[in-house]
């Protein structure tokens, strides 16, 4: 009898919890525990986004590094067959017009290299017996469809890898002509590429693996009718220009003029510091402007012959990627030591022991 009551007792209890739950469960979630998941949902988006964004970033770094091996492999390829490194700017008189200014014909380090990569088509698509630009300052026309041709190697991932001017395709990359000695002059510099250069590796006393062969440079832009004001010039696209040369440091800061019009990195094909040199004046992603001058007169030699200080620069974070001339690469931070910067720009180092963090 006993027993029958306790167990009348637990079924009466139980009913009114198992209501209960039911009532609890029919309902659903309160507006308050919603608002909680949703909480928790935007903080766990809120740290997890950032790490997405930097795995991507470092995955681009990688590629960026890759891209830079290639180049540095093809010109250890270009060396092998031509016993020195390719030319970084040509100049040279052109025989069926002889009016031309030797300046015109500025093939870049890019250019020579193109028969040395995955790029037969560029490289077959150019004539370098001619000019790359005519007399009248346009593209000759047997290159035109050439100079035009977007080269994925000539590009780095972290930038917006497009062309940036009409009927050219762009470069990140661009050979290193030195410290930026000589007022970023383009002739004989002390780096591996300037004017119809021919470095070989005896040249190279720093030695090769401490030698920086090339490195990145942000791409411009094309602003078309609407340019900002100079007060608003961005430094990592906009660079100054002075009608004038050898540079000086009081001439480039004194200036107010801007080159709008022929942006950064806009041509692979061409030799000239806007596009396919730099060096190391300015420390890498420098905070001031970059500053191109020009001899706008003179003998039919040196006619518009470009002089830059043209600094490393990239989209990655804290710093760029240099490769050197054993066809080696490193990522070369923001903060470093300015001297250490400019000495492994040049052949002979600046008779000083160097090393990269």
């Amino acid at each position: 009898m006993q027993s029958r009551r306790r167990q009348i007792d637990r079924e009466l209890q139980y009913i009114p919890m198992k209501a209960r739950t039911d009532e609890r469960d029919s309902r659903g979630f309160t507006l308050v525990e919603l608002l909680v998941v949703i909480s928790i949902i935007g903080i766990l988006v809120a740290l997890l986004l950032p790490a997405v964004q930097s795995a991507r970033e470092a995955a681009r770094r990688i590629n960026c590094d890759s891209n830079l091996k290639q180049l540095g492999l093809a010109s250890l390829n270009f060396y092998s067959a031509q016993q020195c490194f390719p030319s970084g700017n040509d100049s040279k008189p052109y025989a069926a017009v002889p009016t031309t200014p030797w300046t015109f014909y500025r093939w870049g380090m890019l250019a020579h290299l193109t028969p040395y990569l995955e790029e037969t088509n560029a490289y077959k698509a150019l004539n370098f017996n001619e000019p790359l630009y005519g007399p009248t300052l346009s593209v000759m026309s047997d290159n035109a469809a050439g100079v035009a041709l977007v080269v994925p190697e000539f590009l780095c991932p972290s930038d917006v890898q497009q062309a940036v001017e009409p009927n050219w395709g762009p470069t990140n990359y661009a050979g290193c002509a030195g410290s930026g000695a000589g007022g970023g002059t383009p002739l004989q510099t002390d780096g591996i590429f300037y004017v119809n250069s021919q470095t070989r590796a005896p040249q190279i006393t720093a030695g090769l693996s401490k030698t920086a062969l090339m490195s990145e440079s942000i791409l411009g832009r094309q602003y078309g009718t609407t340019v900002p004001s100079p007060a608003k010039a961005d430094p990592t696209i906009d660079y100054k220009y002075v009608s004038n040369a050898p540079l000086t440091t009081a001439l480039c800061n004194a200036s107010t003029t801007f080159n709008f019009t022929d942006p950064r990195g806009y041509a692979w094909a061409s030799g000239e510091f806007r596009c396919g040199m730099y060096n190391h004046f300015y420390s890498p992603n420098a905070v001031q402007c970059d500053c191109m001058g020009v001899v706008l007169f003179g003998s039919i030699s040196t006619e518009f012959t470009d002089y830059g200080w043209r600094a490393a620069r990239s989209r990655h974070t804290g710093g760029v990627n240099v490769g050197f001339a054993d066809g080696s690469v490193r990522f070369v931070t923001d903060t470093v030591d300015p001297n250490i910067w400019h000495a492994i720009s040049m052949c002979n180092g600046n008779g000083m022991s160097v090393s990269l963090p």
